[in-house]
């Protein structure tokens, strides 16, 4: 049998509860006469058939079809007192909530203007303070069904507000990461007046805003990659920076080996650069040096002789006499009576 409600109040709300309902399941019976208890820092919203419908503020009520016209006018007018009517009874907590914390669950990226380091990743957190404002649309919005409402059952939503006005601030700063570490103020102030009007359509508003600490993200330059905002070279270089930074952190590590790891991660750099420009497949200019280092064997003594010398620094015989003769400016060896060289195309005897 149904519960029949002569009182209805809620007195003991926890500092976290938002909203406790009553009966916390199904519809409860009331009647005209009951008594109706709102504390100081609560409002009673009425539901019936999921619509809100009046509204009771500070004190001690009776209900009367005098202060509940709209739920009157749905059940009714010609019931006696005796006759119970079904509603709902939403007691929502007006205070303010002043530590809801947030923070960012992956890292920011922020681009450096002008620096060749390219981006950087930061890691964010603070406090807001909150306080329901609106408890007739808050209820329409979050609670549906739930006996009880707790601010954990709506941190998620108000989070993924915070994080984003927080991320279009930043964008919109064009600092570096450097410049946005000094910044927290500017930063809580803008977030807030970002986030007002997000807050207000939830019948909620953001009474306060503080940026606690930003901070550069550890692993910076594996996650930046992924996200595609390094070039290879400032990939490589960032790749060294972290090896440096955990060697530091490991302590046994000498600043020779750190030293190492970074040289060893610039010679990387260069080398995969170098390995991405294309060749361009031009010959060596007519009379042009010779590529440093090329040498010939004597035909004599197998000793290697700098290309276009005349005699063995070896043994003294004589090149040409071998019957030999070779391209003064890339080596190759040239057929007899040949007047051009067939692997770079130098004039012979130049």
């Amino acid at each position: 049998m149904a519960r029949v409600f002569d009182v209805i109040e809620a007195p003991d709300m926890g500092p976290n509860e938002m909203v406790r309902r009553v009966p916390e399941s199904g519809s409860g019976d009331f009647r005209i006469g009951s008594q109706v208890i709102v504390r100081e820092s609560q409002r009673a919203v009425f539901f019936r058939d999921g619509k809100a419908l009046d509204v009771f503020g500070p004190g001690r009520h009776t209900i009367t079809t005098a202060n509940v016209p709209l739920l009157v006018g749905l059940v009714g007018t010609a019931f006696s007192g005796k006759t119970p009517f079904k509603a709902e009874v939403y007691f929502v907590n007006t205070r303010e909530f002043p530590e809801m914390g947030w923070g960012t669950d992956n890292p920011i990226p922020v681009l450096h203007p002008g620096i060749g380091l390219g981006a950087s990743l930061l890691r964010a957190f603070g406090t807001y303070g909150m306080q329901i404002t609106d408890p007739q649309l808050f209820v329409s919005q979050f609670v549906g069904t739930q006996g009880v409402f707790h601010t954990r059952d709506i941190q998620k939503r108000l989070r993924a507000i915070i994080l984003s006005k927080f991320r279009d601030l930043v964008g919109e700063l064009k600092k570096s990461a450097f410049e946005i570490q000094g910044l927290v103020e500017e930063i809580g102030a803008g977030v807030k007046a970002k986030a007002q009007d997000d807050f207000a359509a939830l019948g909620i508003t953001l009474k306060s805003f503080y940026v606690q600490s930003i901070t550069p993200s550890e692993s910076s330059a594996e996650e930046l990659r992924q996200m595609g905002l390094l070039d290879l070279q400032t990939y490589m270089q960032l790749q060294a920076a972290d090896a440096m930074r955990d060697a530091a952190q490991a302590g046994g590590t000498s600043m020779a080996g750190m030293g190492v790891g970074l040289g060893a991660g610039a010679a990387m750099g260069q080398m995969m650069t170098g390995m991405m420009q294309p060749a361009t497949g031009q010959r060596p200019a007519a009379g042009a040096q010779a590529t440093a280092g090329a040498t010939v064997a004597c035909p004599q003594c197998g000793n290697q002789v700098p290309v276009g010398s005349k005699f063995c620094n070896n043994c003294g015989a004589k090149i040409e006499a071998a019957g030999k003769q070779f391209c003064s400016q890339c080596g190759a060896e040239l057929p007899p009576g040949s007047k051009f060289c067939g692997n770079c195309g130098a004039k012979v005897g130049e």
